[in-house]
C-alpha cells in the first residue's frame, strides 16, 4: 500500500514537471488575443482545479470538507427536552440553547428583514453572490451570503475542520477556510430549496445571550414565538446578526435601536415595507421581555440532574449527545405532585430550621459523639474549597496572608427561606459557618405497581445546594427493620408471634483490630420491659432488642439477601448491628424497597423515564414494565399489617401520620433515626403510592441533641404528611385513594395478624406546631410525652456502641457545598461507623 502511494506521488510530480514546458509552448508564437484567451481559460481552469483539490483534500494539503452525505444529514445541535408525565416541558439540556422550527412557524416579516439586510440577491444566486464580493457597498456581514453563513454555522468550518498542511502557512489558512465555505454553500444550494436554506439558517444562527435559533431568541428577548414576532422585534433580531454583543438590546439598547432602524430602512429599499410604516416603527422604543434560559432553569431540578446521569451510559452506547441530539425525554414525574412535594419540604424545613437555630442558639453545632465541639471543623472545610487553593497558590508559604483574606469581609450571596437569597458582608470563614448550620432534606414518591417516580425533592434549594440528597448515602436507622421482619415472615413467623424485650449481649469481632468485644444494644429509652411482645407491636414501637434478636435468629446473610431482592443496591455489611440500620443506603432505594411490600411482594426498579424520542420522531428507548416476585404474598400481606400498626398500635412511632390522612385509604408507616439523631427518616406506605423522606445535616456531626426535636417522627414524618395531605386532596389523584384487600385465594388466619401488645395510652402531639409555633419561640424544649413509658422507647438515653464503631471522633469531611467533591456518596476514611439506634 505504501509503495503504491509513493508511486502515485512520483507519477504526479512527473506530470507536473512535464506540464509546465508544454503549457509555455502554448504561448510561443501566438497572437496577443490568443494569449489573452489562453490566460482567461487557464485562470478559470485553475480556479476549478483548486476548488476540486480543496474539496477532495488533495494529498492531505487542505483538510477534510463535508461531502454530500454530510450535507444531506447535517448536524443540528438541538437541545434535548424533558417532559413530565402530565405532558409539561420541565427543562432542557443544551450546550447551545436551540429549538428548531419550520419555515411556516416564523413570521414573514422576519424573512423579509433577513433577506433585505443579509442577502438581498438571495433568490438570484446559487450560494455565492459574485456581485456582492466587494462587500463595502453592501449592508451585510461582509460579502457572505446567507448560504455561506449557514455553511459556517452548521458545519463549523473554522473550528471542526482542519485546513491541512497548507493551512499551517501564514495567510493560507483563512483562504482555505473561505474556499470550503464556498464549496459547502454551492452543495447546499444543490441539495436544498431556498426555503429550506432559510429555515436551517434561522435555526442555527447565534442571536447572543445563549440564544441559538429564532425560536429561542424570540422567547429569550421578547417572551413570544417566532410566528408572533412583530416587525420591530423581527428587525431587532436581524440587526443583532452583524454583531450580537455590540447590537444587543440588553447591553447596548441605543446601538440596537439604531441597527433595527437600519434593517427597517433596508426593508423599505427592497419594497418590503412602506415609508409611512417605517416612519411609525422607527420612532418606537425596543420593548424587551427577557426570559433567558439556563440549563438549571425549569422544574424538578434535582430530578432533571438525575435524569442526565441516569442515561449517560445509554447515550454513549447509542451514539447520542444529551446536550445536542434534540431528544424528547418523557419522564414519570408529575408536575402537580412535584409542586406539592416541594411546597411540603420547604414549609416543614423552614420550621425545622427555626427549631434547630433556636436549639443551638449561641453555640457551635458541629459536635463529636461526646458532645464536644470538633476543633478545626470550619477550617477543614475551608481548606477543601477552590478559593482556599487559589489563595495558597497566590501566597505560597504565607499562611498569614491566606488567613487574612479568608477572614476579610466581602459581599456573599447566602440562602434565606423568606427571600430566597440574600447578600451579606462577611468573610469566607463566616459564610461557611452560616451555611453549614442549615438542615437538609429529601423526599421521593413512587408508584409501587410500575416503579414510576412521581415526585423527587433533592434538597431545599437547588441553586444553593446541588448535591442531591435522594441519592446520598446515609444510615437508615430503624427503617431498615422492614427487611428483618420481612425475612422473619419468610421463615414462617407471623405478626402475632412473640419475642421477649430483654437484655441481649453478644461477642462481636472488631473488623479493624480483630479483637472480640461484647456488644450490648439497648432500646432507645435504655430500658427493657421483660415482656413477651407480638412482633407486630415490636415493629410498630420500633423495639431494638427484639429487632436484634430476630436478626440473629433469621441470619444476617438472609436479611441481606431479602433486602437486596426488595431493591437495596448499596453494599450491606454482615454484622449484627445491620438489624438496626448501620449500613448506609439512599432514599431512592429504600422507597423502592418499601414499594415491594405495598405491591404484594412484587418489585419494580424505580422508573424515571418512560420513553425517549429522537429528533426524527423515532422511539429509541422504552422503560421496562416487568415486575419480579421477590416476596411471598403472605409475607407482603403480613408486613402491610405491621406497617399499618405503626399508625394505630398503642405507643407506635408513626401515629401522627393520621393527622394527614383520610379513612378511605390504607396507610402504613415506619420511622427511623440514626445515632445522635444525625439521620431522620420516615416511610409512608399505601397500596398505590409510597413516600419516603430524610432529614439531616450536611455533615453527620451537625444534628439535634434530643429525640423530641430530631427523631424521624418529628422531622421527616411531617414532610411526608404535608405532601400526602395536599396531593390526596386533589381530585386529580383519586386513584391513590384505596385499601389493601386480602387475596381471597390466600388462606391466611386473621388470628395470625390481629393482635395487640400491652395497653398503651399516648398523648397526641401535633408534630407541625407543637415545638415552636409559627412566629413564636419557646424558652424550653418540648417534653417527650413517651419518654417514661417502658413500652415505647422514646427517650434520649445513651446506647452502647457497636465495637466496630471505634471511639474516634465523628468528623465528617465533606465540603460545605458538596456538589462535586462529595458526590461519590461515600463515607470518608476518617469517619467512624456508628451504630444506628432508633430514637422513636
Amino acid at each position: 500500500m505504501i509503495k503504491k502511494i509513493i508511486g502515485l506521488v512520483k507519477n504526479l510530480l512527473r506530470a507536473v514537471v512535464n506540464f509546465f514546458p508544454w503549457y509555455i509552448k502554448l504561448y510561443k508564437g501566438r497572437a496577443w488575443y490568443t494569449k489573452l484567451a489562453l490566460g482567461i481559460v487557464s485562470f478559470f481552469v485553475s480556479i476549478f482545479l483548486y476548488f476540486g483539490m480543496v474539496d477532495i483534500n488533495f494529498l492531505w494539503l487542505f483538510g477534510k470538507t463535508p461531502g454530500f452525505i454530510a450535507i444531506k444529514t447535517p448536524p443540528t445541535y438541538s437541545a434535548s427536552e424533558i417532559y413530565s408525565a402530565d405532558s409539561v416541558l420541565i427543562g432542557r439540556f443544551f450546550k447551545e440553547n436551540r429549538t428548531p422550527v419550520t419555515y411556516n412557524e416564523v413570521t414573514p416579516d422576519f424573512w423579509k428583514a433577513l433577506i433585505s439586510t443579509e442577502d438581498e440577491r438571495f433568490y438570484s444566486h446559487h450560494g455565492i453572490d459574485f456581485m456582492g464580493l466587494g462587500g463595502a457597498i453592501k449592508d451585510a456581514r461582509g460579502a457572505s451570503t446567507i448560504t455561506q453563513q449557514l455553511a459556517k454555522n452548521m458545519f463549523r468550518v473554522r473550528t471542526q475542520y482542519s485546513t491541512g498542511l497548507l493551512g499551517k502557512l501564514p495567510g493560507l489558512g483563512i483562504l482555505i477556510m473561505k474556499s470550503k465555505e464556498w464549496i459547502i454553500a454551492i452543495k447546499l444550494e444543490l441539495v436544498y430549496s431556498k426555503k429550506e436554506i432559510l429555515t436551517m439558517y434561522a435555526n442555527t444562527v447565534d442571536f447572543g445571550n445563549n440564544s441559538y435559533g429564532i425560536k429561542t431568541a424570540a422567547r429569550s428577548y421578547f417572551n413570544t414565538t417566532p410566528a408572533r414576532l412583530t416587525t420591530n422585534q423581527a428587525a431587532t433580531l436581524v440587526g443583532m446578526l452583524k454583531a450580537t454583543t455590540y447590537y444587543s438590546p440588553i447591553l447596548h439598547p441605543k446601538n440596537s435601536r439604531a441597527r433595527r432602524n437600519t434593517v427597517l430602512s433596508n426593508m423599505v429599499r427592497q419594497n418590503q415595507l412602506s415609508r409611512t410604516r417605517y416612519a411609525s416603527l422607527a420612532r418606537q422604543p425596543i420593548k424587551l421581555d427577557i426570559q433567558v434560559e439556563e440549563n438549571y432553569d425549569g422544574r424538578a431540578q434535582y430530578f432533571r440532574e438525575y435524569i442526565g446521569e441516569y442515561i449517560k451510559d445509554w447515550m454513549k452506547e447509542n451514539g447520542y449527545d444529551l446536550y445536542s441530539s434534540g431528544l424528547k425525554i418523557y419522564t414519570t414525574i408529575d408536575t402537580r405532585m412535584q409542586a406539592y412535594a416541594e411546597a411540603a419540604a420547604r414549609k416543614q424545613m423552614q420550621r425545622i430550621q427555626r427549631e434547630f437555630d433556636y436549639h443551638w442558639r449561641g453555640q457551635d453545632p458541629w459536635r463529636d459523639e461526646n458532645g464536644n465541639v470538633i476543633p478545626g471543623f470550619i477550617e477543614g472545610i475551608a481548606q477543601r474549597q477552590p478559593f482556599y487553593k487559589k489563595l495558597v497558590q497566590k501566597y505560597p508559604n504565607q499562611p498569614d496572608s491566606v488567613l487574612f483574606y479568608l477572614n476579610k469581609p466581602h459581599p456573599v450571596t447566602l440562602f434565606d427561606y423568606d427571600k430566597g437569597s440574600i447578600v451579606k458582608e462577611m468573610s469566607s470563614m463566616d459564610s461557611i459557618r452560616y451555611m453549614v448550620k442549615f438542615m437538609h432534606c429529601s423526599m421521593v414518591a413512587i408508584e409501587p405497581q410500575t416503579g414510576a417516580v412521581r415526585a423527587w425533592v433533592g434538597d431545599v434549594d437547588f441553586k444553593t445546594w446541588k448535591y442531591d440528597k435522594v441519592t446520598a448515602q446515609r444510615q437508615p436507622g430503624s427503617t431498615f427493620k422492614l427487611f428483618v421482619y420481612s425475612e422473619a415472615m419468610n421463615q414462617g413467623l407471623t405478626p402475632c408471634d412473640k419475642r421477649k424485650d430483654e437484655f441481649i449481649s453478644m461477642q462481636v469481632p472488631d473488623k479493624k483490630t480483630g479483637i472480640v468485644r461484647t456488644w450490648t444494644p439497648n432500646n432507645a429509652n435504655g430500658r427493657f420491659t421483660g415482656d413477651s411482645i407480638p412482633l407486630k407491636t415490636a415493629f410498630a414501637r420500633s423495639i431494638n432488642s427484639i429487632a436484634v434478636r430476630l436478626g440473629q435468629e433469621m441470619g444476617i446473610k438472609n436479611i441481606i439477601r431479602t433486602a437486596q431482592d426488595m431493591g437495596i443496591k448499596s453494599p450491606l455489611e454482615d454484622e449484627p448491628s445491620l438489624a438496626l440500620g448501620s449500613s448506609d443506603v439512599n432514599l431512592l432505594e429504600m422507597t423502592s424497597a418499601y414499594s415491594t411490600v405495598a405491591n404484594d411482594g412484587e418489585h419494580h426498579d424505580p422508573v424515571v423515564i418512560t420513553k425517549i424520542i429522537d429528533q426524527h420522531g423515532n422511539e429509541v428507548m422504552v422503560a421496562p414494565k416487568e415486575n419480579k416476585k421477590v416476596l411471598p404474598y403472605k409475607t407482603a400481606f403480613y408486613m402491610q399489617q405491621m406497617l399499618k400498626a405503626g399508625l394505630v398500635e398503642g405507643g407506635a412511632t408513626s401515629q401522627s401520620l393520621r393527622l394527614y390522612t383520610t379513612p378511605d385509604t390504607d396507610w402504613g408507616g415506619k420511622t427511623g433515626t440514626s445515632n445522635n439523631h444525625s439521620d431522620a427518616w420516615f416511610m409512608a406506605v399505601s397500596p398505590n403510592i409510597v413516600v419516603g423522606a430524610w432529614v439531616g445535616g450536611e455533615y453527620r456531626s451537625i444534628h439535634f441533641r434530643t429525640g423530641a426535636l430530631g427523631q424521624g417522627s418529628k422531622t421527616a414524618l411531617p414532610i411526608c404528611g404535608t405532601f400526602i395531605k395536599a396531593f390526596m386532596a386533589d381530585k386529580a389523584f383519586q386513584k391513590y385513594h384505596t385499601k389493601w384487600m386480602l387475596d381471597p385465594d390466600e388462606d391466611i388466619d386473621p388470628s395470625t395478624y390481629n393482635c395487640t401488645g400491652p395497653v398503651y395510652h399516648r398523648q397526641t402531639v401535633d408534630p407541625i406546631e407543637a415545638i415552636v409555633p409559627e412566629g413564636e419561640e419557646t424558652d424550653q424544649e418540648e417534653p417527650n410525652p413517651d419518654a417514661d413509658d417502658p413500652m415505647n422507647p422514646q427517650s434520649d438515653a445513651g446506647n452502647e456502641r457497636h465495637p466496630d464503631a471505634g471511639n474516634e471522633r465523628q468528623t465528617d469531611t465533606r465540603p460545605a457545598n458538596p456538589s462535586s467533591e462529595s458526590r461519590n456518596n461515600s463515607r470518608p476514611a476518617n469517619r467512624p461507623r456508628v451504630e444506628s439506634v432508633e430514637s422513636e
